[in-house]
């Protein structure tokens, strides 16, 4: 492996076309990223849409605990739970498609520690400026190119 396939924000990802399991290279860490056997896949890792999930429920509560950390409150453990699914998009005037679907995170974050309403509305808040979710929520664009 050269340098840049393990320097910090390079991810490599590949696999068997035979099959959906993928080695995935990031940094210096290395796991597989595959589909459920009720999909196709053989189940040796998380799905593409779980580790999406991941990398937001991650970013969220590192960032809400770095936020109290820094003012000092009291919380003690921060969790987040994820969901992912497609729904019909009821209200769609520029959908160019009769079966408009909509993409739905559903993010439950818990928070434990002695906090008032007030600093719970705050870390809220936070949670929605997590680098993560300021990616997911804006425009993205992809550059593609082959090698």
């Amino acid at each position: 492996m050269n340098d840049e396939q393990h320097a910090e924000g390079v991810v490599i990802v590949g696999g068997d076309a035979n099959g959906f399991a993928q080695d995935v290279s990031a940094g210096g860490h290395r796991f597989v990223s595959d589909e459920p056997e009720s999909a196709g896949g053989t189940d040796r890792g998380p799905s593409p849409y779980d580790l999406l999930l991941a990398a937001l429920g991650s970013c969220t509560s590192m960032t809400i605990a770095m936020y109290a950390r820094r003012k000092h409150w009291p919380l003690e453990r921060v969790s987040v739970r994820l969901r992912h699914s497609r729904v019909h998009a009821e209200d769609c005037a520029v959908c160019d498609e009769s079966e408009a679907k909509l993409t739905v995170i559903e993010r439950d974050i818990d928070l434990v520690g002695a906090l008032d309403d007030d600093k719970r509305a705050r870390l809220l808040e936070i949670a929605n400026r997590c680098p993560v979710h300021r990616t997911l929520t804006s425009r993205i664009d992809i550059r593609t190119r082959l090698e």
